[in-house]
């Protein structure tokens, strides 16, 4: 039996990827775990005690990630984490109490996927009527046509984490919102 190689990343992304690591002996295959996830980071630069728990936008590349422990460690109010030709990828966290805000993307499908929390979706032709509406909880997927206006409100008690996927993508390359008052500037200024 040939000795097995495993190039870890080419793309780097710390702390929220996982793949078999392989000894020479398939035998031997272990799980990357998070603490040797945090190692290679600090090894070859892609971590500091500043961006540890950051992630990009790695859009148009090849990417992997576990999308599930990403959305849970997430804490701004949106982070576009891949946005391609013909989607993106967002990671989201809405307070307690809050909400994504009212809105519709014309030429756009999104699909939300609950990870973490619980809220109520609504989702209707117009803003004024909002005739579909949906209490939502982890694992939980929220398909939103184009053209429906909608909205997502966290009715828990903790964070309401989840993921969102655009089709084609809504929000420019790279996009960090700290804050759902950053999401609201950024709207005003058109960016």
């Amino acid at each position: 039996m040939s000795n097995l190689y495993y190039i870890p990343h080419v793309y780097p992304c710390p702390y929220y990827i996982y793949f078999p690591m392989y000894n020479g002996d398939s035998r031997l295959m272990r799980s990357w775990t998070f603490a040797d996830e945090i190692e290679y980071a600090k090894l070859h630069g892609y971590a500091s005690p500043t961006n540890e728990n950051r992630l990009k936008d790695y859009g148009n590349n090849p990417f992997v990630i576990n999308i599930e422990e990403a959305a849970k460690r997430n804490n701004t109010f949106r982070t576009a984490i891949w946005t391609g030709e013909h989607l993106q990828v967002t990671l989201m966290s809405i307070d307690v109490g809050e909400d994504v805000g009212l809105e519709v993307h014309p030429n756009t499908d999104q699909f939300l996927r609950i990870e973490e929390g619980q809220g109520v979706v609504q989702m209707g032709d117009t803003k004024d009527d909002l005739s579909f509406e949906r209490y939502v909880y982890n694992n939980d997927a929220i398909m939103v046509p184009a053209g429906k206006w909608h909205n997502l409100v966290n009715t828990g008690n903790k964070p309401l984490k989840l993921y969102s996927i655009y089709a084609p993508p809504e929000h420019p390359f790279g996009t960090i919102h700290q804050t759902k008052a950053d999401d609201i500037e950024h709207e005003k200024h058109g960016q």
